[in-house]
């Protein structure tokens, strides 16, 4: 893309009213961004869902000369830039069509023929939360994923610093510009993640940083990756956002159970309960979901092999085993247990890693 272009899609990105989705639409009628700024008001106007109202601010002269500071900030710190129409765009990130236009990086990322995997949680972690974090890491260690986080603390910085300690790519995605860092305690590990890894954004080096950033950053993250994994998260927070986000992108979505008097528990066993979530006890439990298969080095996954089932519990087990995979109404009905309960049993079944769910409403034992 030379400077023109490139000048153009960052005035479209700095239009206030305008928003990704509606400046791709005009791109892509156009041909160019460049081509838009040489049409006449009225004909943008005449595209569907372009109304004035979008258009507020494109061409005012003091958005554009902040866009051509940009570029020069760009182009004097060589940041990298990512359109989404050029192939260094992320693969996945293609798919979302609220993925930002253009996309800004720092570091050594290579996303090509990657397994892509986010890791978010809160930023309140516990010791049981850490322990688990870093043996799931080191567990995926055999399959190579790419490990996608927000850089912030807690579940974030605890996935990023496993994936630099086990040798795998680590992503974070800032919810500020490329000139600065939150939080500043975290400086530290830039060097360590831009070696194998590096930074996305889709912020300018002039905008402030400001918690709102957050919700936009979430989109990045849930986008780029083929599934979440959410370690531990209140009944409210930001991993919760990028679960909706991810689930609204039709991408895989895991949660670990805690006990459900925990607080770092309760998002993660709401996400659980109403479906939006497969349960992950251990790396096999996304391995299978995701069909990863595994790296030659011959790694395998060992499952549990003692489970303390209840005698209900022990029913659905040996039914399922000499069965397979089965519906919901047809274990109630072969069970003999009513569909409520048998709800209720498969639930405490899969907490406990003796069955997964699959799509469409089976269950299979592991």
């Amino acid at each position: 893309m030379d400077d023109s272009e490139l000048l153009s899609v960052l005035a479209l990105q700095n239009a206030p009213n305008l928003g990704d989705s509606s400046a791709k639409k005009l791109i892509r009628h156009f041909g160019s961004a460049e081509g838009i700024f040489k049409e006449k008001r009225t004909s943008l106007l005449k595209i569907d869902g372009i109304g004035k109202i979008r258009l507020e601010g494109l061409f005012d002269s003091e958005r554009l000369k902040a866009a051509e500071e940009e570029l020069k900030f760009i182009k004097q710190n060589k940041i990298n830039h990512h359109y989404f129409l050029d192939p260094s765009y992320p693969e996945k990130l293609k798919h979302c069509e609220d993925g930002p236009i253009l996309l800004f990086s720092r570091g050594n990322i290579s996303l090509n023929n990657r397994r892509i995997l986010s890791i978010v949680g809160t930023r309140k972690i516990t010791s049981s939360g850490i322990a688990f974090c870093e043996k799931l890491i080191e567990d995926l260690e055999a399959f190579n994923p790419v490990i996608v986080s927000g850089f912030a603390y807690g579940v974030d910085i605890t996935a990023q610093r496993a994936a630099v300690k086990n040798g795998l790519q680590t992503i974070g995605c800032l919810a500020h510009g490329l000139n600065q860092i939150y939080p500043k305690t975290h400086a530290r590990y830039i060097s360590q993640i831009e070696e194998n890894g590096g930074f996305f954004t889709d912020f300018w080096s002039t905008d402030a940083f400001d918690r709102n950033n957050f919700l936009k950053r979430n989109r990045i993250i849930a986008g780029l990756s083929e599934a979440t994994v959410v370690i531990e998260s209140a009944d409210r927070g930001g991993s919760l956002v990028t679960a909706d986000i991810a689930n609204s992108y039709d991408r895989e979505i895991f949660a670990v159970p805690g006990r459900p008097s925990d607080v770092q528990s309760a998002g993660c066993l709401n996400l659980i309960k109403s479906q939006k979530a497969h349960v992950l006890t251990s790396v096999a439990d996304l391995v299978y979901i995701l069909n990863w298969e595994l790296n030659s080095d011959g790694k395998e996954i060992q499952k549990q092999l003692f489970i303390d089932l209840e005698s209900q519990e022990q029913l659905v087990y040996d039914f399922l085993q000499g069965k397979g995979k089965q519906q919901l109404d047809h274990i109630a009905l072969n069970c003999k247990i009513p569909t409520f309960k048998a709800a209720g049993i498969l639930l405490e079944m899969e907490l406990k890693g003796a069955i997964r769910p699959l799509p469409g409403k089976l269950f299979e034992v592991i």
